[in-house]
């Protein structure tokens, strides 16, 4: 049975983080059952308006996140939120990559070579817009890092404004502000270009 993240275990999540930052391995065990219905709700939250079984796609992009977890090292947590920052990161990737390994896949290149949850993660109608966002939100990052790390928490993790205001150490004010800039100059960025939609 896995255990629940509540109040009373945010002390010790922020001990099994510390502990893994400083190369303890088998603090990421220990700290897999804390938070994985955390990183399964976020994923839920993620992958709801994809396809119909969003349960088993939730908890395949939790699996694939862990798994991306346990080869990460030299990154240093001092509490929970940069941990679930560094997850959405992780989900945002797994959902990118997919999404282009689809596209290359229809195209003839790379047949056989989807990521193994290709079958739960797959969105077809999303892939073209999941890979033009991440586009974009590259593009905004090399203006603005915080207005990306926004969009990448709010969208790919799911987090509200206020958990990704303690996820970034700013106020809630300015994430509320972030996200509506941030929005406006991706559906800007994303926004075909005139000349292209003209016969």
């Amino acid at each position: 049975m896995r255990e629940t993240m509540d109040e009373t275990s945010a002390p010790r999540i922020t001990q099994l983080l510390q502990a893994w930052s400083a190369g303890e391995d088998k603090a990421l065990a220990r700290l897999m059952p804390m938070v994985y219905e955390e990183l399964r709700r976020i994923a839920h939250r993620r992958m709801a308006f994809e396809r119909q079984d969003v349960s088993l796609q939730a908890t395949a992009l939790v699996n694939e996140v862990y798994l991306k977890l346990v080869d990460v090292t030299g990154v240093s947590f001092h509490e929970r939120s940069q941990f679930f920052g560094l997850a959405a990161q992780l989900m945002r990737r797994i959902l990118v990559d997919a999404a282009r390994a689809r596209g290359a896949a229809k195209r003839g290149g790379n047949m056989g070579k989807v990521a193994v949850e290709e079958g739960v993660l797959a969105s077809p109608g999303r892939d073209r817009e999941i890979v033009a966002l991440d586009d974009a939100l590259d593009a905004l990052a090399k203006q603005d890092s915080r207005k990306a790390r926004v969009v990448e928490l709010r969208f790919f993790a799911g987090l509200s404004i206020e958990e990704t205001a303690e996820a970034l150490q700013v106020s809630v004010q300015t994430v509320h502000r972030d996200w509506i800039f941030a929005q406006a100059w991706l559906a800007r960025a994303m926004k075909p270009d005139e000349q292209e939609r003209r016969p």
